[in-house]
């Protein structure tokens, strides 16, 4: 008769107890990997954007600061007219199309209530508060963050980036620099005009449709307002013009692949470009409005 005991499973993870719940550190390793190796993309990402915007902003007190460093003016000129004059256009006939939209769209309901006159009251807030450094930015995307990024992925395709600094003539300085100045400057610009064509569109339906007198349309218009709210606007046009410039130079810089390599920067610049808009103006419009500035 055989006395030996039962062989008792072994659990994985040393323990004799079939009642205890087996551990798993495997699968708990790789529930951390799955969520690390995004989070540390995500970071670096972050941390490569502010490292690029920290090093244009030293440049730039340098060249304040030192009548021997310069950043590269010419550049900054070209980009000014390149960026600014040739997307004015484009901003005005967009931002005139959503004044036109706002006015009639709000018109009906509000004619319901007999508060027809209180539309130049929402397009001056909607407008200077929200739409228009949005509008502003969304096309300015397109217009130049897409070719920032692409001109500086052709550049280094062709290695005149490694030109560049075997020349000992800093990157960011000469090509970095003019773009995000000019960007952040020609954003703020071409927001206020694309402002005053939203308020101007809506003035013209106001008046010669739903009849609303033009000295009560101005008078609505600037009651409503107030320095808070064309501050606001400004401000959110400047930080938009930085992030759209230094998203573009951040991934026309890293281009490789050849062609594709420049297609693809393109896309993940327009594309972050807009996602980042979007995302810091809620975290604006949500401090300003914690802040008391509604």
């Amino acid at each position: 008769m055989n006395d030996a005991p039962e062989p008792v499973d072994e659990v994985p993870g040393g323990s004799a107890d079939p009642d205890s719940p087996p551990p798993r550190p495997r699968r708990a390793l790789a529930v951390l990997d799955r969520l690390g190796a995004p989070l540390n993309r995500g970071l670096g990402y972050l941390g490569g954007l502010a490292v690029l915007v920290a090093e244009s902003v030293r440049w730039l007190y340098r060249s304040a600061i030192r009548r021997q460093v310069r950043f590269g003016r010419p550049a900054f000129y070209a980009q000014l007219v390149r960026l600014g004059l040739r997307s004015v256009l484009v901003v005005s006939l967009v931002s005139a199309c959503i004044g036109f939209i706002l006015a009639m769209q709000m018109a009906p309901p509000l004619e319901d209530f007999g508060q027809v006159e209180t539309v130049p009251n929402i397009i001056a807030i909607a407008v200077f508060r929200e739409l228009g450094p949005l509008i502003a930015a969304v096309v300015l995307t397109g217009f130049a963050g897409a070719a920032i990024a692409a001109e500086l992925g052709t550049m280094v395709v062709g290695e005149e980036i490694e030109a560049l600094e075997a020349h000992a003539l800093n990157p960011i300085r000469f090509l970095v620099l003019p773009r995000l100045l000019a960007t952040t400057i020609a954003m703020v610009v071409v927001c206020l005009i694309g402002e005053l064509m939203a308020i101007s569109a809506g003035w013209a339906i106001g008046v010669w449709v739903l009849d609303i007198p033009t000295w009560v349309y101005y008078r609505n218009t600037v009651e409503q307002l107030s320095l808070a709210d064309l501050l606001t606007g400004l401000w959110k046009a400047a930080f938009f013009g930085m992030l759209i410039a230094s998203i573009a130079c951040y991934h026309g810089l890293r281009v490789t692949g050849g062609a594709a390599g420049v297609g693809r920067a393109t896309t993940l610049t327009v594309v972050h470009s807009i996602t980042a808009i979007i995302f810091s103006d809620l975290l604006f419009t949500s401090l300003f409005y914690a802040l008391g500035w509604h």
